[in-house]
């Protein structure tokens, strides 16, 4: 099956039907979203901040991590099953929309990059935990996260924009 079929299926489904046709579903469901990525986005800036050495520099970056760490994967779950009750809706429309098709590349490049730096700079974490010498590793993550987010957000909101333009 093509990516087209799947969401020609997916928005002709009794679930898209019901968000789309819906005059309050759908809002509900894209408020909810906009306040987890919100929580998603502010949790990791958070880190990201400390990880540039430009914010929260009197915090541990080990217990800055712990105390943002649940929020942030609580938030992604939910903006995760918002966005993807929202993309059922209009499947169809996302699905070609290229700043949507850029918005799920830097999400992938955004999980890469956390993925890189905890397989292997947060190794090291114990040696730079508390110190403002942050590692130029460490730095370069929380750097590309912060960009890759902020573009992810940007990339987002367009969509909203953009939807039936692409057609």
């Amino acid at each position: 099956m093509n990516p087209t079929t799947i969401a020609q299926w997916l928005q002709s489904s009794a679930l898209g039907d019901y968000i789309s046709a819906s005059a309050w579903v759908f809002p509900t469901i894209e408020s909810i979203h906009v306040i987890a990525i919100v929580t998603v986005v502010g949790s990791i800036a958070i880190m990201d901040l400390r990880l540039l050495g430009w914010a929260f520099r009197d915090r541990a970056v080990t217990e800055l991590s712990r105390d943002m760490l649940r929020w942030t994967w609580a938030a992604f779950a939910l903006a995760a099953i918002t966005g993807l009750l929202l993309f059922i809706s209009r499947a169809e429309s996302y699905i070609i929309n290229p700043y949507f098709q850029w918005k799920m590349a830097l999400l992938t490049l955004a999980g890469l990059n956390m993925l890189f730096f905890h397989l292997s700079t947060w190794r090291t974490v114990a040696n730079w935990d508390s110190t403002a010498a942050i590692p130029v590793s460490a730095r370069a993550a929380g750097g590309l996260s912060l960009a890759f987010w902020i573009f992810v957000v940007f990339c987002g909101r367009v969509v909203g924009f953009t939807l039936g333009v692409y057609v």
